[in-house]
């Protein structure tokens, strides 16, 4: 008697994607703290590029737009590009110390999306400050609080919760966007997906595969961020005495 695979389902073999599960939790790994660091940078590059912006500092202001509209305008692909593969067309680059960051593709995925993310993030970040009731900051001046207190403990807190709903938005973005560090030789999910298709000359289980796994990714973050935001705005909901 024929001995029946169930993991075998006509067309798509499940047994390809297990075995090779190591390749597929490497690149789980690699794009999760991919995605991960570059939100962190960019979200640290981003709190004094908004508040510049808010506050229409006239030195400041216009290059931080310029930054924000080249970021936002062009596509990530080719941001990533310009990085990997122009960088290495400048002697000037090539014979200094940052040719040792350059010349890794990893590093040249980490700056872009961390530069691409900053710039997302500022205006996210200034739209949230610039919507502020004017009345928490006007009690923070007169309490004699000076810039950089004010920041972090009415300003940036105040923002944050209120632009939550739309990071959730760029978390998701970015983790998308992720899949364009295969195109450099990343193992990600989608570069392990590939290198099973590759393998075995099929056309479904590796890019099924990272399918889930990248839904399984959203679904998480957007479970902890409905909770994070749920908890930030418990304050608005009502008591019962």
């Amino acid at each position: 008697m024929e001995k029946i695979n169930w993991l075998d389902w006509g067309i798509i073999d499940w047994n390809l994607p297990l075995n090779h599960w190591d390749l597929f939790v490497v690149g789980t790994l690699n794009t999760v703290l991919l995605t991960i660091l570059s939100l962190f940078v960019g979200w640290v590059l981003s709190i004094p590029l908004a508040f510049l912006r808010a506050n229409r500092n006239k030195v400041f202001n216009y290059p931080i737009l310029c930054f924000t509209y080249v970021f936002r305008g062009t596509p990530l692909l080719i941001q990533l590009f310009l990085i990997y593969y122009g960088a290495g067309q400048f002697d000037i680059i090539r014979e200094s110390v940052f040719w040792l960051v350059l010349k890794d593709p990893w590093w040249c995925a980490f700056i872009a999306f961390s530069l691409n993310s900053a710039a997302y993030q500022t205006e996210i970040l200034r739209g949230a400050i610039e919507t502020m009731p004017k009345g928490e900051n006007e009690v923070a001046v007169s309490m004699g609080m000076p810039v950089l207190l004010r920041l972090r403990r009415i300003i940036l807190p105040s923002a944050t919760r209120r632009a939550l709903p739309m990071y959730s938005n760029e978390i998701i973005f970015m983790l998308h966007g992720s899949v364009i560090a295969s195109t450099i030789t990343i193992l990600d999910i989608l570069k392990a997906g590939r290198m099973v298709n590759g393998q075995y000359y099929v056309a479904y289980e590796g890019f099924i595969t990272a399918a889930l796994i990248y839904m399984a990714l959203v679904f998480i973050t957007t479970k902890v961020l409905k909770r994070l935001e749920s908890n930030w705005n418990t304050y608005k909901q009502p008591r019962t005495i």
